[in-house]
């Protein structure tokens, strides 16, 4: 148990092949460390993993993390994380998720779960008070999402995988509710493992340090987020399709194979459109003051809509203007049980073979008719859906195309064409999961979709970058959604962006780049809170832990060395932090040479500020953080 607040206290370890199930150690030590979610799951992968196993060993572990906030009232924090050794990449992944089991499986008792061997047929774990019972899924087995979860208990908290785990398409999801953990094939895993789904129910909650302190940073916060112009105004009114607009006008829109950033019919797939034509209402996940789905509907049923990611992909991406497909084949994709985002950019560049003579798939740019057939023989792996079952890399192994394959590590690219938001373009190289705007850091939302600095500069992009990929690493291990950090945005800015206020704010984010390195390399500068991030002031009253911003970017420096560590078990080489040519080399705009990702110049200073030499942590930055060369293996 832990004397620390916010927790449960307890993890839980399942073993399917053997239907047996224990507490797994973990001390309030290990807590300070990693404070808990995607980073507590890398920890504990780390002294697992060995060089030699892969992602459908029986030995690969499947590890759900939830973060202290969950369950302790704070705004957006209902999220839990999935990691395990990606098909996809064949390195660790991570994905959040913003589904009801998190908060199910704390009011069970346990912090987490750790998924291991393999059940010798179909079957599904609940999880309560105290017991674990292994259940019997052949008649789950071969069921759609929706179906599936009807056939489980009402009142539980859910993970369930569709057809495309079961069949392990190699980016398959996991769901909870109508939430994806999306990335990465973690549903490939549970099909590997005839693990049809999970569920957790039980009536504890969560003990908090500071009760009143902490109702009254809620209450701020709250105010805060639905006082800002994007978590108050956009998300709610357009949700993330709101970006549409905005990423068009800075030729980030990924169009036609990330062959360009601007798409001539944008209009009709944009955040306006969807509200104007579509939208039955807006809703969130729990405990969620933002609301940023989108409920439209399909087939006679008020279904979850597409975000921005699905948007763009399925639609600029595709060159297809039809929102009204999109809405369908998003949940066509979400039934299936399959990441809306690799499927769409396994398609999209299986769509480039098609037209360059390389591959004929009967697959077109601005042919549609078939697609919902496709997306059906993927999951099914059914003629060349097989192939495209496998994504990007793979296909490009087999068909050729690797300068104009878009993945980053095996994982396909969000719908940000990172030519024009080249900050953007370094964090997709050095994710260390793969092609993932959020693990990147996300700074395209500094380069044109929240502040306006300049996007097409090398400069400080480096030190920006780290700094944002630690601190949203520690806010997703806290629990909470990563769009609760956009409130750190001087909202004045991101309301008046032409106003002499906003440019002299964008132009000094570019100047004080070498103090933001010396905050990363020296996180002890920032020893202190800020009244606009409230995420220090909520741990601590939640746990009683001692935080500020410094601990959360030293928090987040040790989960993402820990995490980088992972993968270099796993195999992960120098030069890994990549991206195709058609990005780094080919110019975006002809004759302006801004527009492609100086990648190498930026990698170096990456490298420089990190403690890394060519992407591989120094023995100097492991001795700091804590962390030994090799894991020592259970």
């Amino acid at each position: 148990m832990s004397t620390l607040k916010g927790y449960a206290g307890r993890v839980l370890k399942v073993d399917l092949s053997n239907e047996t199930f224990e507490d797994f150690p973990w001390s309030d030590e290990d807590r300070e460390r990693t404070i808990g979610g995607k980073i507590m799951a890398a920890d504990i992968l780390f002294h697992h993993i060995t060089p030699d196993m892969k992602a459908f060993d029986e030995d690969n572990w499947l590890v759900a993390t939830t973060g202290p906030l969950t369950g302790c009232g704070c705004p957006s924090s209902s999220r839990f994380n999935i990691s395990t050794i990606s098909p996809l990449t064949n390195i660790v992944t991570s994905s959040n998720c913003g589904g009801d089991f998190g908060l199910a499986l704390k009011k069970a008792g346990y912090d987490a779960v750790i998924i291991s061997g393999k059940a010798k047929k179909p079957v599904y774990v609940e999880i309560t008070e105290g017991d674990v019972v292994f259940h019997d899924a052949s008649d789950l087995w071969g069921l759609h999402i929706t179906p599936a979860q009807d056939k489980l208990p009402a009142k539980a908290g859910k993970m369930v995988i569709g057809p495309a785990g079961e069949n392990q398409v190699l980016y398959a999801a996991v769901f909870s509710g109508e939430r994806a953990a999306g990335r990465g094939g973690v549903g490939a895993v549970f099909g590997d493992k005839n693990l049809k789904a999970v569920t957790a129910a039980g009536t504890l909650k969560s003990e908090v340090a500071d009760k009143e302190a902490l109702r009254a940073t809620n209450k701020k916060w709250i105010e805060q987020i639905r006082k800002h112009p994007l978590t108050g105004k956009q998300l709610p009114r357009l949700g993330t399709a709101g970006l549409v607009a905005p990423m068009q006008a800075h030729r980030i829109l990924a169009t036609k194979n990330f062959s360009d950033g601007r798409f001539d019919d944008f209009e009709k797939v944009s955040g306006e459109e969807l509200a104007e034509k579509y939208l039955v209402k807006g809703s969130g996940c729990t405990t969620c003051v933002i609301q940023c789905t989108r409920r439209v509907t399909v087939n006679g049923k008020v279904v979850k809509g597409p975000e921005l990611e699905t948007l763009g992909l399925l639609g600029p991406n595709l060159m297809n203007s039809n929102l009204e497909l999109i809405n369908q084949w998003n949940y066509e994709l979400d039934e299936l049980g399959m990441d809306t985002m690799s499927t769409a950019g396994t398609i999209a560049f299986a769509m480039e073979l098609n037209e360059k003579g390389l591959w004929d798939n009967g697959l077109e740019f601005g042919k549609f008719d078939n697609l919902s057939a496709v997306f059906d023989d993927i999951a099914h792996r059914r003629g060349d859906g097989d192939i495209l079952a496998d994504g990007t890399k793979r296909v490009a192994e087999k068909f050729g195309g690797k300068d104009f394959a878009i993945h980053a590590k095996g994982m396909e690219l969000a719908a940000y064409e990172p030519r024009g938001a080249v900050g953007q373009g370094l964090g997709y190289a050095t994710a260390n999961r793969g092609g993932c705007h959020l693990n990147a850091g996300y700074l395209v939302v500094l380069e044109g979709l929240g502040l306006n600095i300049n996007s097409y500069t090398p400069k400080s992009k480096a030190a920006i970058t780290i700094f944002f990929q630690n601190f949203m690493e520690t806010i997703s291990a806290a629990g909470c959604c990563l769009f609760t950090s956009y409130v750190v945005m001087p909202a004045p800015v991101v309301r008046k962006p032409s106003s002499i206020v906003a440019k002299v704010v964008n132009v000094g984010f570019i100047a004080v780049g070498p103090v933001i390195a010396l905050m990363v390399k020296f996180p002890a500068i920032a020893s202190m809170n800020l009244p606009m991030i409230m995420y220090p002031y909520a741990l601590k009253h939640a746990t009683g832990m001692k935080m500020n911003i410094a601990k959360m970017l030293k928090v987040g420096e040790y989960g993402y060395n820990i995490e980088r560590q992972c993968n270099i078990i796993l195999g992960q080489q120098a030069g890994a932090d990549t991206l195709p040519k058609r990005l780094t080399d080919e110019l975006q705009v002809p004759g302006d040479k801004r527009t492609k990702v100086p990648l190498d110049k930026m990698l170096k200073s990456y490298y420089r500020i990190r403690g890394w030499k060519d992407g591989m942590p120094t023995k100097a930055t492991l001795k700091k953080l804590g962390i030994t060369e090799q894991a020592e293996v259970s």
